[in-house]
C-alpha cells in the first residue's frame, strides 16, 4: 500500500505492510509508499489484545479537530457514529512474522499462471485505456496491472476493515499515533469530498484503500477520475485505480523509455562482492558494458543490449540462486513498497503479462529461518564484531553486511545471504549453540 507499510511486510525480511526493514519506524507522511505486502503470514497466536480506557473521549476531542479542520458535521456525524476500536488491527498490527522469506516461495506465491492469465485477459479488456494511460503517464500497461494484480489480485481483495475504524484503532493505540491521526483526517477530507461512502470505504487493517492499496495522504494527492463522473473511486473504478496507479508512478521517478531490469547468467567466477546487498541497489553500479565486460549474459546467452543504461546486479537467494540486473524503475517500484521480493515480483510478472517467460535461475530447496534464528546470528556476527546493533530477528541491511563480512571471513561468496548455512558456520565460529 502507498504509505506506510514497506517494511515490515519487506520480504528481504518478511517479517516490513508497510513499516521498514529491521528497525521498524514508519515513513514519513510526507513520503508515501504503497504496496501491501502480498500473501502475509499466519497471525502469531497470542490472546486478545486489550484496549485502554479512553476511547469515547479521545473520539470526542477528535470530533472537535476534525470540525477545526474544516470537516463538515454532516461527515463528521456520519464517520464517527458508533465508532469502536478494533481489536483485531492491533492484532495483525503487533504481530510479527515468525520466518524470513525465500524467494522462491514469495515469486511462486505471487507470479502464478493463473494471475498471469488473469492479468493478461485484463489488458486485453482494458487495452484502450491503458495506451491512454501510458500516453499520458508514461507508465507501460503491464506494469500497471502488475501492481493491480498484486496488491488486490484485480480488485478481488481490497480489505475488509472500516478506514475509519481501522485508523482510528491505530491512532488511539499511541504507538505511531500522529502518522495515523495524519491518515485518519485524511480518510475524512475524502469522505468530505464525496468521493466514496462511510459503508463502501473499506480497506486493509492499516488503513489502505482500494484496488492498488492507496492510503489516504496518497489518494488525496495522486487519486485521479479518470472516466469523469465527478469522484475519484480507486474501490470499485478500475479505470480510476489504474490512472490513479500511474499518476503515482510517475510521481516517484518512474522512466518511460526503460524497463525495470532483467534475469541474468553470471560467470562462474563472478565476484559476489559487487552484488548490491543494501535495499536501494545502489553499492555497485555500473554500465551494461562494463557488466558485460565481466561475463554477465542475458539468460539464453546473449549480449546484453548495447544501451547506456546503468544497473546493479542483485541476487536475492544468494550466489547460487537466479541473479538480476536492475535499473532505475526498479528503485522507483522499491518506493511503491520497499521489498526487493516484491520489487522483483512486479518486474517479472510484467514481464510475464508481455509474453515472457518464466525465470530460468536456479531453484534451491531451502526453508526460511525463523526469527529465533535470525536472532542467533545475529547474536553470533555481533560476538564476533561484525554487527553492532542489537539482536532483533530481523534481517535488515545491517545483518546482510555483517553476514558479508563474516563470509569475507571464511572466503564465502560475499554474498550477504542468511540462511541455514551461514548461521550454522556463524553460531560455531562464535561459540553459540545452535538454535
Amino acid at each position: 500500500m502507498p504509505g506506510l507499510w514497506s517494511k515490515r511486510w519487506s520480504i528481504a525480511v518478511l517479517g516490513a505492510v508497510l513499516l521498514s526493514a529491521c528497525q521498524s519506524a514508519a515513513p514519513a507522511p510526507a513520503a508515501p509508499t504503497p504496496g501491501p505486502a502480498p500473501i502475509p503470514p499466519p497471525p502469531a497466536a497470542q490472546g486478545p489484545v486489550a484496549i485502554k480506557p479512553g476511547f469515547d473521549a479521545w473520539v470526542a476531542q477528535l470530533r472537535t479537530d476534525a470540525l477545526a479542520r474544516g470537516i463538515s458535521r454532516a461527515t463528521v456525524d456520519a464517520a464517527l457514529a458508533g465508532l469502536t476500536p478494533i481489536p483485531r488491527v492491533l492484532e495483525l498490527d503487533r504481530r510479527q512474522s515468525e520466518f524470513t522469506q525465500t524467494f522462491w516461495r514469495y515469486l511462486d506465491g505471487t507470479v502464478t499462471a493463473k494471475r498471469v492469465a488473469d492479468g493478461q485477459a485484463l489488458m486485453r479488456t482494458y487495452a484502450g485505456l491503458l495506451k491512454k494511460i501510458e500516453r499520458e503517464y508514461g507508465v507501460p500497461g503491464r506494469f500497471l496491472v502488475a501492481f493491480w494484480g498484486l496488491e488486490s489480485n484485480f480488485g478481488k481483495g481490497t480489505g475488509g476493515f472500516p478506514v475509519i475504524g481501522a485508523l482510528a484503532t491505530l491512532a488511539y493505540d499511541g504507538r505511531r499515533a500522529e502518522f495515523f491521526r495524519t491518515e485518519l483526517f485524511n480518510a475524512l477530507t475524502i469522505l468530505d469530498r464525496g468521493h466514496i461512502s462511510v459503508a463502501e470505504m473499506q480497506g486493509s487493517w492499516a488503513g489502505a484503500m482500494g484496488q492498488t492499496q492507496f492510503m489516504p495522504s496518497v489518494f488525496l494527492r495522486y487519486a485521479v477520475d479518470e472516466d469523469n463522473d465527478k469522484r475519484m473511486n480507486i474501490w470499485t473504478d478500475a479505470p480510476d485505480a489504474l490512472a490513479s496507479t500511474a499518476n503515482y508512478v510517475k510521481s516517484i521517478g518512474w522512466n518511460g523509455a526503460r524497463t525495470w531490469g532483467r534475469e541474468v547468467s553470471l560467470p562462474k567466477d563472478f565476484d559476489a562482492n559487487l552484488a548490491s546487498i543494501d535495499i536501494n541497489a545502489a553499492e555497485t553500479v555500473k554500465t551494461l558494458a562494463q557488466w558485460s565486460e565481466l561475463g554477465i549474459r542475458q539468460v539464453d546467452g546473449a549480449p546484453l543490449p548495447q544501451q547506456d543504461v546503468q544497473a546493479a546486479v542483485v541476487l536475492p537467494q544468494g550466489a547460487g540462486g537466479p541473479a538480476f540486473l536492475v535499473y532505475d524503475n526498479y528503485r522507483a517500484i522499491l518506493k511503491y513498497n520497499r521489498s526487493t521480493l516484491y520489487a522483483i515480483a512486479i518486474g517479472h510478472l510484467a514481464d510475464r503479462l508481455a509474453g515472457a517467460p518464466a525465470l530460468s535461475g536456479p531453484r534451491k530447496a531451502e526453508e526460511p529461518l525463523r526469527r529465533e534464528e535470525v536472532t542467533a546470528l545475529q547474536a553470533g556476527l555481533r560476538r564476533l564484531g561484525h554487527l553492532t546493533a542489537e539482536p532483533d530477528g530481523v534481517v535488515g541491511a545491517s545483518t546482510r553486511q555483517g553476514v558479508r563480512a563474516f563470509q569475507r571471513t571464511r572466503k564465502l561468496p560475499p554474498d550477504g545471504y542468511a540462511n541455514r548455512a551461514v548461521l550454522a558456520a556463524v553460531t560455531q565460529a562464535a561459540g553459540l549453540a545452535a538454535p
